[in-house]
């Protein structure tokens, strides 16, 4: 990947724009992708994170690149705003309050393991983002969760419990996906200008 930060600006400002939109209209922002440089009209799967006072306020994302990376901004801006289910949607008096945090993944690779001792020593906290899947449940975890869950096995119990399966499960059923992001976030009131963005990469 690998983005400038002019086009990290222009993410920031999409999905800045997106939440303003919903606020606005109650719909996402409809880009023309038109407008933008190659690399951000590219079909890529993305995250967008809300937080507000380092707290999380939102988070929703994509696992599977189907859309232009600026398009898939933009949903998943007005998604995490208005549509995360863990929270009530934003209201204008919270916008200016929030930090905004992009996410691009990275194509997930699978991960082959034989037992979750296995799995485990083959993860790289702070770098692997997983997708855990089971029959119909799945989750994912960013790799900045790795922030709050630096410990292996408190990572993956976690997630397998955001999948809706029991912490101490396993299964020969189970497949599992490593993923790497490259992330930027900045204050709302930045990213609706022409912020200097806050790089992250993971």
């Amino acid at each position: 990947m690998g983005y400038s930060t002019a086009e990290q600006s222009s993410l920031l400002q999409v999905a800045y724009a997106s939440i303003a939109a919903g606020l606005q209209t109650g719909k996402p922002l409809s880009v023309n992708t038109a407008g933008y440089p190659a690399p951000l009209t590219e079909n890529r799967a993305s995250f967008v994170t809300l937080t507000q006072d380092g707290l999380l306020r939102g988070c929703i994302g994509s696992l599977e690149a189907c859309r232009a990376l600026v398009e898939d901004v933009a949903r998943n801006a007005f998604a995490a705003a208005f549509r995360d289910p863990r929270f009530p949607p934003l209201q204008q008096q919270e916008f200016d309050a929030l930090d905004i945090h992009v996410s691009v993944l990275g194509t997930p690779e699978p991960v082959a393991c034989a037992s979750e001792r296995e799995l485990l020593d083959s993860l790289r906290p702070g770098i692997d983002g997983l997708i855990l899947q089971d029959q119909e449940r799945r989750g994912t975890f960013l790799p900045s969760v790795w922030e709050t869950l630096p410990q292996p096995e408190d990572f993956l119990n976690h997630l397998k419990v955001k999948a809706g399966l029991p912490a101490g499960y396993w299964s020969e059923s189970m497949r599992v996906w490593r993923y790497t992001t490259e992330s930027f976030s900045a204050p709302a009131r930045l990213a609706a200008g022409n912020p200097d963005p806050d790089l992250s990469a993971g």
